[in-house]
């Protein structure tokens, strides 16, 4: 996809956020995938596709798409404790389905960031950074939506902190807020504000404030107030994300008894 315009936008965008990166050495951080409705696959860029899986971590590189009508959600930032990503289960229950063997609950915490992809959507990851300065928590995020449509919940984030999603023709920049954006430009804002900057046919690039209960419209290039059933749309997402997760594990066991005969004696 072209990238030309990326410089104009990225100047634009850090003029209108002013923030500043920290100087202190960041860790590679992950993205957590919490929940999946439907189907939804990943690639490393090493030209394969592989079935994404609740508890999977991802770092930067890895690519996410989701099929029509699938959703999945993730937490990005420090690894989080998923029996899931184990290569067996750390606990053993009942579940409804006989051939499942177990299950869990998991809650986001308040310091957690969280992006939810809608139905035939394809994000990259091109940057997750974290690092925890002693009086502080410091990240870079970097996410690249090359089609369909995300919901972030972003946590205020510190001075020295980014989260930016790029967008085709386009940057978006928060401090810490709730949002839903598309690949077209289309952004709308639940709670706190977004910096958008968006490339126009002239490539030229254009800054817009999106404050909130505003939506912008990339067709129109105006502002406007989020309609009242989008609004209570985005609300569901926003309280789907801050609602704990209960995850069927799809870890079974052999129950077959084997009996062996002895090897001496009498039968």
């Amino acid at each position: 996809m072209a990238r030309t315009p990326r410089i104009a936008v990225w100047c634009g965008t850090m003029l209108v956020l002013a923030a500043a990166v920290s100087a202190q050495p960041l860790k590679p951080g992950v993205a957590t995938i919490v929940r999946i409705q439907g189907e939804a696959r990943y690639t490393l860029r090493d030209g394969n596709w592989y079935p994404l899986v609740v508890g999977k971590t991802l770092g930067a590189g890895a690519v996410i798409e989701t099929l029509p009508g699938a959703t999945v959600d993730m937490v990005l930032g420090k690894t989080i404790a998923m029996p899931q990503a184990a290569p067996v289960p750390d606990r053993i229950g009942p579940a409804p389905d006989p051939m499942v063997r177990g299950f869990v609950a998991y809650k986001p915490s308040v310091q957690q960031n969280m992006v939810r992809m809608t139905g035939g959507t394809m994000l990259a990851i091109d940057k997750l950074t974290i690092s925890d300065t002693g009086l502080d928590t410091v990240s870079d995020t970097e996410l690249d939506l090359w089609k369909g449509r995300i919901f972030c919940s972003v946590k205020k984030l510190s001075a020295a902190s980014q989260y930016l999603v790029k967008i085709p023709n386009g940057i978006a920049g928060v401090r810490g807020t709730l949002f839903e954006i598309d690949a077209s430009g289309w952004c709308a804002v639940l709670k706190n504000s977004v910096g958008l900057a968006i490339v126009g046919p002239d490539n030229i690039a254009n800054t817009y404030i999106i404050g909130e209960g505003n939506q912008f419209d990339p067709k129109t290039g105006q502002v406007s107030p989020v309609p009242s059933e989008l609004h209570e749309l985005l609300t569901q997402s926003a309280d789907a994300l801050d609602t704990a997760y209960v995850l069927i594990l799809s870890y079974a066991y052999d129950g077959t008894f084997c009996f062996i005969s002895p090897t001496s004696g009498r039968h």
